[in-house]
């Protein structure tokens, strides 16, 4: 054994090639912490030093080669200063060029997946083969940052500006054979035959048929373009990378930017260069929300984790009641992703709808090459319509997606409960009605619970499970399960009004309503919110979600929560609906809406919208963008903190991610809770105090009031 540790091991095998092999020890997978970027310093030291080694091959003890960085490290790494993570960077460079400028030729053995820094690792290695099932790429912008091992320095040598630009700036994962054929790897073999092919190549080299240092030489010397070249392959694709990222998410043009810069360079110089650029990005507000936003996900994983251990049943058969867009959305996903299911209706035309949304939401996947002819038939042959309850006595979960209204919900659901076979489950997809309520028609109330889909189903990766007062720990697990068997993020509340995400959302459009009253412009509020990050403002949200399902929502809201979101005057929304202008579902709401090419909606002004709102509102005047943003953003936030306060969601992690998949909260943000924490929760809770006059929806809860005078944070 050359080197042994926790992480990293070199061991001599024949012919005098070693074998460098990654298998950190009590992980399920490999990853680059700063124990195991140390070992790796050692293992390439006792390598150099060691005379009789004539090449290598380095590999994974593991079923993926490296995920990537430990990024658990980054949070408190990133609070140190710029130049502080700048010397981290450089430093840790020292392991992977320690690889590099190895004595002999060296091949990278990619089995699985290598990510950031696994795929940084593989770069630093003289060639690299790949297993056909091995994926790879550099991610690192999806948190706000850009490769710092090495990445911006070597694969733009590698594969040319272009290629180097899209495979950084877009952060895609890509499979073996596109990076082949871009020359991220040199060759792909089967995976049993992965270890056979590296050994293979290292023998070629030094029997002299390849010249692995003339590979190695392309990577430590300037970019060998002509000068005119090199500056028209960086502005042609920066500006294509700036347009496609915009200016809330910096590091991919910040990424371009570097690359720029050091392309000129030896790989020393250019290795400083992205040392100082990545811990630029690193201080970035984007970088802290997105590797907070990865943290809080990983969360939320690990809390569903923990509720399947709780009992979860096998669902090998569903039922959805109800056979409208949402049922037949309900349908397709469950099909798509295995789970065959049966669609209940109590008639034809019914069904016909519900049938026809799955079908069309098929043959777009077709379309799109996404699926084939012959897959898409197999995956519409397993929902199986019905007018009747002939099988539901093999139903293992149910999913009732009737009208939105409370008797009719009971009824369906007690008649549906009287088919089923013992431990099956019941759920309803109510957006808005007591889940507890519901459950008091049922016979097993145990048994039941809400799961709130969003619309639409394919689209949303959020689904709402509502525990109510007698719902078991075996059911919330079944239901956990299978929206993780749909593909879907649950996250687990308990029942209240709105349940989490309305509940949360409609204070924000109470917020709108306040500045409409007032006098604001629902254009320029539109505008605002979307340059804060929201993919739709308000007024074009609500005509969105439609307005009649608003106003609805909203009654249910106002009666919950009085003191707070009872208004004492006539919100713009019921204006709209009483003027039957429901949004996007009828063609006009706040705005009016026609078909643009591709047959979908396009809104348009309409100022037939002014004067309808103009009796119900203040004499029209100009906000200050800050003013909106913090009328619109208050009650959001506050109403997130209550949720945690009243035990609503079980943890900061949960409630900022329900957002982010419910409501298109923008990412860069990180969530409420992460957006309040960005701000300081003392200079929120001053914030809250300014516009407190506003009315409830604006006032500090006490919970927020509490860790602002400890000056305590939601994440630490």
């Amino acid at each position: 054994m050359i080197y042994s540790g926790k992480a990293v091991s070199v061991q001599m095998l024949d012919d005098g090639i070693a074998e460098l092999k990654f298998d950190l020890q009590g992980e399920s997978v490999n990853k680059f912490n700063q124990a195991t970027v140390q070992e790796l310093t050692e293992a390439g030291a006792a390598l150099k030093a060691d005379g009789n080694v004539k090449g290598l091959i380095v590999t994974s003890g593991k079923n993926v080669f490296i995920v990537g960085a430990d990024i658990t490290e980054f949070t408190e790494m990133f609070k140190l200063p710029e130049d502080e993570i700048a010397s981290w960077a450089l430093r840790a460079n020292q392991a992977f060029n320690g690889i590099e400028d190895l004595p002999f030729p060296t091949v990278c053995a990619i089995n699985g997946i290598a990510l950031g820094g696994g795929l940084e690792m593989a770069l630093s290695c003289d060639f690299r083969v790949a297993s056909t099932v091995a994926q790879v790429g550099l991610p690192e912008v999806k948190l706000g940052l850009f490769p710092g091992f090495g990445g911006t320095v070597r694969l733009p040598r590698v594969i040319g500006v272009d290629n180097a630009v899209e495979w950084i700036a877009a952060g895609g994962q890509h499979k073996a054979d596109r990076a082949l054929k871009d020359g991220v790897v040199d060759a792909v073999v089967a995976p049993e035959q992965l270890k056979d092919a590296a050994i293979a190549l290292v023998k070629e080299c030094l029997a002299g048929k390849i010249d692995h240092q003339a590979k190695r030489l392309e990577k430590q010397v300037a970019i060998t373009l002509p000068p005119l070249e090199n500056m028209m392959a960086f502005q042609t694709s920066g500006a294509f990378v700036a347009q496609q990222a915009g200016r809330n998410y910096p590091a991919p043009m910040a990424a371009v930017n570097v690359m720029q810069q050091h392309a000129g360079m030896n790989r020393d110089q250019a290795l400083e260069v992205e040392s100082k650029g990545f811990a630029k990005v690193a201080k970035t507000p984007q970088a802290t929300a997105l590797v907070g936003l990865f943290l809080a996900d990983q969360a939320v994983k690990k809390a569903n984790g923990a509720h399947v251990k709780k009992g979860a049943k096998d669902i090998n058969l569903a039922a959805v009641l109800g056979a409208g867009i949402m049922g037949g959305g309900i349908a397709f996903q469950s099909a798509l992703k295995g789970t065959p299911i049966i669609m209940k209706d109590i008639a034809d035309k019914a069904l016909d709808l519900g049938m026809g949304e799955a079908s069309k939401l098929l043959a777009k996947r077709v379309e799109r090459k996404r699926m084939d002819a012959p897959t898409m038939g197999k995956t519409l042959s397993m929902i199986r319509p019905t007018l009747n309850y002939g099988d539901f006595g093999n139903v293992d979960v149910v999913v009732e997606a009737v009208v939105e209204n409370e008797k009719i919900k009971q009824s369906v659901l007690a008649e549906a409960e009287g088919h089923l076979k013992d431990g099956a489950v019941l759920a309803s997809n109510t957006s808005t009605i007591s889940i507890t309520r519901l459950a008091s028609a049922l016979k097993k109330p145990e048994n039941f619970a809400g799961m709130h889909f969003f619309n639409p189903v394919h689209m949303m990766p959020l689904v709402e499970i509502i525990r109510a007062e007698k719902t078991s720990d075996e059911t919330i697990a079944t239901l956990v399960k299978y929206a993780q068997k749909m593909g879907k993020n649950p996250v687990v509340v308990n029942d209240c009004p709105g349940f989490l995400v309305n509940r949360v959302l409609f204070p924000y459009f109470g917020g709108f309503g306040m500045l409409m009253r007032d006098g604001a412009d629902f254009q320029q509020v539109d505008k605002v919110m979307e340059k804060f990050g929201w993919p739709m403002g308000p007024a074009y949200l609500m005509d969105v979600v439609g307005i009649d399902t608003g106003v609805h929502a909203a009654a249910v809201m106002a009666e919950g929560f009085p003191e707070r979101m009872q208004y004492d005057f006539k919100d713009v929304s019921t204006v709209m609906y009483e003027n039957k202008r429901l949004g996007q579902k009828n063609g006009i709401g706040f705005y009016r809406y026609e078909e643009d090419k591709k047959g979908k909606p396009k809104k348009v002004v309409d100022e037939a919208t002014y004067e309808l709102i103009q009796p119900h509102v203040a004499a029209r005047k100009e906000f200050d963008d800050e003013e909106i943003i913090a009328r619109m953003m208050i009650p959001l936030c506050t109403e997130t903190v209550r949720c945690l306060e009243d035990n609503i969601v079980g943890s900061a992690a949960e409630a900022d991610m329900a957002m982010i998949y419910g409501i298109g909260f923008p990412p860069f943000r990180g969530g409420p809770l992460r957006y309040i924490d960005s701000i300081g929760t003392e200079a929120f809770v001053a914030l809250c105090e300014k516009y407190a006059h506003l009315g409830g929806i604006y006032q500090a809860p006490q919970m927020l009031k509490d860790m602002a005078a400890k000056g305590e944070s939601f994440f630490g």
